[in-house]
């Protein structure tokens, strides 16, 4: 079996480096990079949209070009995060957090090119995961339950003291603002509506995308517009960057970037998680195990590798259950999975002996999309980061129409529309009083995960008779338990520990003054 499975492999790798999928892979990753950069249109969006061309294709190179959109959305979301503060996809919130103050430093370019290196990275470290571990991971996948997933939610809401530098006050009430706004609509027990205020369409509840692109895109529009300043940021470019940066990165982030894309790939193996919590949760976690954590928001190179391979490894990931359970990870792979249904492949345990050869090109073809998209990516940020030589009065009317056609495009709604003005509204003016976007999403990214797992376990405790044993005492769940007591805490631990070094710094140096 173990020779079967090796050959394969070789055959996957055989056939994806055809001149043919080389070609849909490249125009794959184009199309996704392009789309992963305007704010709204999701990765989910950009593969949907081309699964019907793929009817009339082999099945091998349908798969591989929507795997080489998504591979190139997710990467691609990355742009307009770090060059004005906009995530271009909700896997990018995190990035924004020390992207675009690397693009206010004036560097833009090594933040851009560390994304890209980064996103690569992550990429090819979760498709080798899913590669080698596929069947026994796919069971672990299995092993969580609705407790499980209420505590994995409990334990992100815990990095809003990581997104909070400054004020964890502010934070915590900007993430309570985005729970109450996940509330909005069908309680998903009762099946009531709640805070619709009568009116109808809100009891579909606050759509995600929206409201994020009201939270960053719209009310980051309405920050720049009333600056005097006429460009976004200054921008240097820097010749000769890839050689230092790559030793910056080998120096300063290697145990970030593994750490970061096994996060990834777990997280993304996790049906319902997805490419936001998991790079919220590594990046939390890069700055938890820092030496100099309160360099995070201000520009620190390791945020940015954080985010960018847990993001892209969350594709390997969610990929697990997809083809070893039928159960796709996020919206995306659900597609995909759509995909190959319509060519008469059923996903489960047995997909790899009745269409192996399809499956492992698939996943052989991840790889080497990644490795594509380095000179890709590499030629567009040269282009995209010229962005910031345009005048801003040219760049805000234009960032807002792509807005708007954004939000709309996603259920051809204006409601979404209004959704997106008002909540940017309200952020642009809470960001006033000193509270970040970036908790706000969290919450609203969280929020209705975490209440419709609640609800389920404490429907399956009553019937079991014993809350206890069902949302807190099962394996998993302790395990998450401790993780969120150690998250919550942590940072008054260190900062407890860092005044305890430099008194007592202090005190050794009085001591050998005074001899």
């Amino acid at each position: 079996m173990e020779q079967n499975i090796f050959e394969l492999i070789i055959s996957g790798f055989i056939n994806s480096l055809s001149p043919y999928h080389i070609f849909l892979m490249a125009f794959g990753v184009t199309a996704g990079i392009i789309v992963g950069t305007l704010p709204g249109l999701t990765a989910t969006m950009a593969v949907a949209l081309l699964v019907p061309v793929t009817f009339i294709m082999e099945p091998a190179s349908g798969l591989v070009m929507l795997g080489a959109i998504w591979c190139g959305a997710i990467y691609g979301g990355a742009n307009a995060a770090i060059l004005l503060n906009i995530p271009g996809t909700p896997s990018s919130i995190a990035t924004t957090m020390d992207g675009y103050p690397m693009t206010k430093n004036g560097e833009a370019d090594k933040a851009l090119l560390t994304s890209l290196i980064s996103s690569v990275i992550g990429g090819i470290i979760g498709v080798i995961i899913l590669l080698t571990l596929f069947a026994p991971l796919a069971q672990v996948s299995l092993k969580f339950g609705k407790p499980e997933y209420f505590w994995l939610c409990i334990f992100g809401l815990t990095t809003i003291s990581a997104m909070s530098t400054g004020n964890v006050v502010k934070g915590l009430l900007g993430g309570l603002f985005g729970l109450l706004l996940g509330t909005i609509g069908l309680d998903p027990i009762a099946g009531v509506p709640r805070f619709t205020f009568g009116y109808r369409p809100l009891v579909q509840g606050i759509q995600l995308v929206p409201a994020l692109i009201g939270f960053f895109a719209f009310s980051q529009m309405l920050t720049l517009m009333e600056r005097d300043e006429k460009y976004i940021a200054r921008y240097k470019q820097t010749s000769s960057l890839l050689k230092s940066l790559l030793s910056e990165m080998l120096q300063k982030g290697k145990s970030v970037l593994l750490r970061s894309s096994i996060l990834g790939t777990f997280i993304g193996m996790l049906p319902g998680a997805g490419g936001p919590v998991a790079s919220i949760i590594a990046y939390n976690e890069a700055k938890r195990w820092d030496k100099n954590p309160e360099k995070y928001g201000k520009g620190a190179i390791e945020g940015l590798m954080a985010s960018e391979s847990s993001n892209n490894a969350v594709i390997g990931g969610a990929l697990i259950p997809m083809m070893g359970l039928g159960i796709p990870g996020c919206p995306a792979a659900a597609v995909i999975m759509g995909g190959l249904l319509a060519h008469g492949i059923i996903p489960g345990s047995k997909l790899l002996v009745e269409s192996g050869d399809v499956a492992y090109t698939f996943i052989t073809s991840l790889i080497i999309a990644n490795l594509i998209m380095l000179p890709v990516g590499y030629f567009m940020l040269k282009l995209v980061a010229n962005i910031l030589n345009v005048p801003l009065y040219f760049v805000a009317p234009v960032i807002l129409v792509l807005s708007s056609i954004g939000a709309y495009a996603l259920h051809n709604s204006m409601l979404d529309v209004f959704v997106m003005v008002i909540f940017g509204t309200i952020a642009y003016i809470l960001s006033k009083a000193g509270i970040d976007p970036g908790p706000m999403a969290l919450g609203m990214v969280l929020g209705p995960i975490a209440e419709d797992a609640l609800g389920v376990s404490l429907v399956i405790a009553q019937a079991k008779g014993s809350i206890l044993q069902t949302l807190f005492l099962r394996p998993v769940s302790l395990i998450l338990i401790i993780l969120s007591i150690l998250s919550a805490f942590s940072p008054l631990i260190l900062d407890y520990l860092k005044k305890k070094k430099i008194f007592e710094s202090e005190v050794k140096r009085n001591d050998s003054s005074c001899c």
